[in-house]
């Protein structure tokens, strides 16, 4: 593993720990200068999105500060990674050139933020605090089109789900837009989907829900609704 770590543990648990993940050696020490005296401290830096898996999941830092597009594994995918295991680790990316739809599906995967590598090294600290205060490190324009898609998601009871239920959340996510009427074009445009991924989580749903159709699959939901209501 091309990975490097620190000699010496850090001893001051106040201390934000931090793992970078930049495949650029020169990138890598501007963000670890960025930081530096801060009261954050680098325990580990990698060169590749699986490299950042394998060391969250070693050290457990506060913060995996990574490139959006690392080698050998996306960055979505990696954040991906690295969220469900350990929630509490935030997952900031950088990327060179931002996409809104492309930086609400890294949101969608877990991560707690998206930056422009436009943005002012000398605020990364307070914008890290922030992510793990609970804040999204995302930009304004972002924030407005977070907002929008929360708008075109579908009323009532849409969002209530049972502790227990055989459905993941990105396949809740589905059933809850086709409960709203949307289409499979419209269900992938809305979480920024392929429409073949869309189809199989459709596929997946009505195995889990023993139906045989989309008509069906919104009953039974209303019915695992009525038992938590």
């Amino acid at each position: 593993m091309d990975a490097q770590w620190e000699d010496e543990v850090v001893d001051d648990d106040a201390r934000i720990r931090i793992v970078i993940a930049e495949a650029d050696p020169l990138a890598r020490r501007s963000l670890r200068d960025a930081v530096a005296n801060q009261g954050m401290t680098v325990v580990a830096e990698a060169s590749t999105g699986q490299e950042a898996i394998d060391l969250a999941a070693f050290y457990r830092p506060d913060v995996v500060l990574m490139d959006d597009r690392p080698p050998s594994l996306d960055g979505v995918a990696a954040a991906r990674s690295i969220h469900d295991p350990f929630p509490n680790v935030r997952v900031v990316l950088l990327a060179g050139e931002p996409d809104d739809r492309r930086a609400l599906e890294a949101l969608r995967a877990g991560a707690a933020g998206y930056l422009s590598r436009d943005f002012e090294p000398a605020a990364l600290p307070r914008v890290l605090r922030g992510a793990l205060g609970g804040e999204a490190a995302i930009s304004r324009r972002l924030a407005m089109s977070v907002i929008e898609s929360y708008r075109r998601a579908p009323r009532g009871r849409a969002g209530l789900r049972p502790v227990r239920s055989p459905l993941t959340d990105r396949e809740w996510e589905v059933l809850d837009l086709l409960a709203g009427g949307a289409g499979t074009e419209e269900i992938a445009r809305t979480l920024v989907l392929s429409t073949e991924t869309v189809r199989s989580h459709l596929k997946n749903l009505f195995r889990k829900l023993d139906v045989r159709s989309r008509e069906q699959a919104v009953r039974e939901a209303e019915r695992l609704r009525d038992a938590v209501v």
